[in-house]
């Protein structure tokens, strides 16, 4: 009897052992297509070429970024595969690479894919197949929609709640001024005209003339012309990087001397003010969340010099005066968190889920006082700017952080 016992005590003991072993430890691994024991495949889409091209900085400082963390043993073992395709800011040809890097290359994710039109043509195909469009690079309110879009989050402040922010500036400032807005005729546009005339209320009356533009122009002089005829002293520049440039220098050869405020996706020293002319950017108003990659002052920063090694060390070419560059490596720093909280549940859902529970995450290039909080009913990663003003080199930054949520 004490021999039969003995079986089944180790019978039972190894039984218990091969359970411990395999059920917990198993179950704690779950993958979608995209995830493995040794690999985290991540989409994105950006316009390499075409008239946004400007913007390639962040996918490349993106890829270095994942380079990074994988030559550091990856995300909890697992190396991340970066597949970047280009659509030429062309919303087609979104669809197209959306299509591919879901069915063909089996991605987890899409991540930090760029544009408004370009986003917009895929967020229902992206829904439809539960697949995270995460970190929308685009700050078109549409992305905060949780409850119609749960697989569907934007990351940098939204365009409408950033022109509220001028609004306030310009009626306090220059209540009798006469704006003149320039603006791309599209979804990045229109939503950002409609946030200034939001928050104008009353005041959008000051507006005297509105001047779309189509990416397709190949210059927009003659649109800046007709705004400085309107008799406006107030240019407020809705564009992206190669429009930005071109009105910057066509206001200075008419000698048009407006208060010039431009959007934040168009402040980058280096791909914006350096190619305009740094001695025509004087005075130029803007605002920001990042730190400025040419301001000296940040060089004792603790975030920035880990932003400035890590150019040194994996992105040697880089330009750290693009503001893309800045944008990028945060980006992709809060994807890295995002993952790093999944553990081993590295499921489209999971995702999801930690994404919706980022609490006071403050990348290293993220201006100080400024976190990223989301909720599963805010989909809004980051809600605050602080004006800036143009000087010498550098932006100088100016008042207070202000939220830019405008309910707040």
């Amino acid at each position: 009897m004490t021999a039969v016992r003995f079986q089944v005590a180790a019978l039972l003991a190894a039984f218990i052992l091969c359970t411990a072993m395999s059920g917990p430890a198993l179950a704690q691994k779950k993958y979608d297509s995209g995830a493995s024991d040794t690999e985290i495949k991540i989409g994105n889409i950006m316009p390499y070429s075409g008239p946004a091209s400007a913007y390639a900085a962040i996918g490349k400082a993106e890829e270095a970024y994942f380079n990074k963390i994988n030559a550091e043993g990856g995300i909890h073992g697992r190396k991340i595969k970066f597949i970047s395709y280009d659509d030429g800011y062309s919303p087609p040809k979104t669809v197209e690479q959306a299509r591919k890097l879901v069915e063909s290359d089996g991605v987890l994710l899409i991540f930090g894919s760029l544009g408004t039109s370009t986003n917009g043509a895929i967020r229902k195909y992206m829904n439809e197949k539960k697949v995270p469009q995460l970190f929308v690079a685009s700050g078109a309110s549409k992305w905060n929609d949780p409850r119609q879009y749960p697989w569907t989050m934007g990351w940098q402040p939204s365009y409408a709640s950033e022109a509220h922010i001028y609004a306030k500036y310009i009626m306090k400032e220059k209540p009798d001024g006469k704006i003149g807005v320039l603006y791309q005729n599209d979804d990045f546009g229109k939503d950002y005209l409609k946030g200034l005339k939001d928050g104008l209320g009353p005041k959008a009356s000051m507006i005297v003339l509105e001047e779309g533009y189509d990416t397709s122009e190949p210059a927009i002089d003659e649109h800046v012309v007709k705004l400085k005829a309107a008799g406006a002293d107030i240019l407020i520049s809705i564009t992206t990087p190669k429009f930005a440039a071109q009105a910057i220098k066509k206001a200075a050869e008419i000698n048009w001397h407006p208060v010039h405020i431009i959007s934040n996706v168009s402040a980058s020293v280096g791909g914006v003010l350096e190619p305009a002319g740094l001695e025509i950017s004087q005075g130029i108003l803007s605002a920001s969340y990042t730190k400025d990659g040419s301001d000296p002052q940040w060089n004792a920063d603790e975030g920035m010099k880990k932003f400035y090694n890590f150019l040194a060390q994996y992105a040697p070419t880089a330009n750290k005066l693009d503001a893309g560059v800045v944008f990028g490596y945060a980006a992709a720093q809060t994807m890295v968190k995002v993952l790093q909280m999944c553990g081993d549940d590295l499921t489209r859902e999971n995702v999801m889920k930690q994404a919706a529970s980022l609490k006071d995450f403050e990348p290293d290039t993220l201006l100080p006082g400024i976190k990223i909080n989301t909720a599963p009913d805010n989909f809004a990663p980051i809600e605050q700017l602080q004006m800036m003003r143009f000087k010498g080199k550098k932006w100088e930054l100016f008042g207070d952080i202000i939220s830019s949520d405008p309910g707040h």
